[in-house]
């Protein structure tokens, strides 16, 4: 029996950046935005958290559409085995990035596939290191919004990647989307994108 293709699948996620690269691969996308609480596990590693994320987020929406190829995905930044999460306002952002200048840290994102009963897991992680950052650099990157729906108060892509020294592994891990771990994990289940569907 040869592959199964797909031409469309559901992403459980709002985040428009995952959205955008997802698309990116030329499939069709269904938005279903999940109602999983991400909260903070006091004692659960960065890369745990994100894995536990991803599948709460998977799971709840597959249980409104079973039939369906569902993806969902978690991007946690870690320093030294802290997680940082989402700033909760810009004091947080201001204390995130300042904790993150001239340093290297993790970012782990992990993602989950729901395949009818059955539920594929991977995670990717990509170290990052940061220029050295003056309060006022840090200040006029806040002041733009930017860092306030991103995990570690930052995105690598747009005015976030002037604070990127250099990255070891790969960008779309980083962006919120590992790509080619998610195409390959498809392929070893035996199901292929259809290329330029939507």
């Amino acid at each position: 029996m040869g592959p199964r293709v797909i031409t469309a699948l559901v992403l459980a996620s709002a985040s428009p950046r995952r959205r955008e690269l997802i698309a990116s691969l030329g499939i069709a996308l269904d938005v279903v935005v999940s109602e999983y609480e991400e909260m903070d596990k006091p004692g659960v590693q960065p890369i745990e958290l994100a894995r536990m994320h991803a599948r709460g987020k998977v799971l709840d929406v597959r249980s409104r559409v079973p039939n369906r190829l569902v993806v969902a995905a978690d991007t946690v930044v870690d320093v030294d085995g802290t997680s940082l999460g989402k700033p909760r306002n810009q004091a947080d952002a201001v204390a995130m990035l300042t904790t993150l200048s001239g340093r290297e840290h993790l970012v782990h994102t992990a993602f989950a596939i729901a395949d009818g009963a059955d539920v594929i897991e991977r995670t990717a992680t990509t170290e990052v290191r940061f220029w050295p950052l003056s309060q006022e650099e840090i200040a006029e990157y806040v002041a733009t919004g930017d860092p306030m729906d991103k995990a570690g108060a930052y995105g690598i892509q747009g005015c976030g990647a002037v604070l990127v020294e250099r990255i070891r592994g790969d960008f779309y891990t980083v962006m919120g989307f590992p790509l080619g771990l998610f195409v390959r994990t498809l392929r070893e289940r035996g199901i292929h994108l259809a290329w330029g569907a939507s």
